[in-house]
């Protein structure tokens, strides 16, 4: 009697775990659509994240421009729509500052910086 039961709660529950090719097959979608989404000036390199989130994909993008300088961007990848956007170029960030360390490895106090930030909309 236990059997026939023990039967059907499996059969009911959905797979919690994808092949290792379904992962392969994400990944190498999220890198061709997001890889299209790229600007066209410069050489881009992608990192594709490799299981993204529940409902998204993600993959960083690092276009080095002619320049010698280079824009970061994130893609999101929506899994049912199978479709992504690039975000704008992150600025890098002003006025950073390593903090030292002596011999022991003792971290001395860094003075306070200011970096320009955002506020995110809820």
């Amino acid at each position: 009697m236990r059997l026939p039961i023990l039967l059907i709660a499996l059969s009911a529950t959905p797979a919690l775990a994808a092949s290792d090719a379904a992962w392969d097959e994400f990944r190498a979608e999220v890198e061709k659509t997001c890889t299209a989404l790229a600007p066209t000036e410069g050489e881009t390199a992608i990192e594709v994240n490799p299981f993204g989130s529940e409902n998204y994909g993600a993959a960083l993008l690092i276009t080095t421009l002619p320049d010698g300088g280079a824009d970061r961007y994130v893609c999101i990848y929506d899994k049912k729509a199978k479709a992504a956007e690039l975000t704008a170029p992150f600025t890098p960030p002003q006025d950073v500052q390593m903090p030292a360390a002596d011999a022991s490895g003792n971290v001395a106090p860094v003075e306070t910086t200011t970096t320009t930030a955002h506020p995110v909309k809820p």
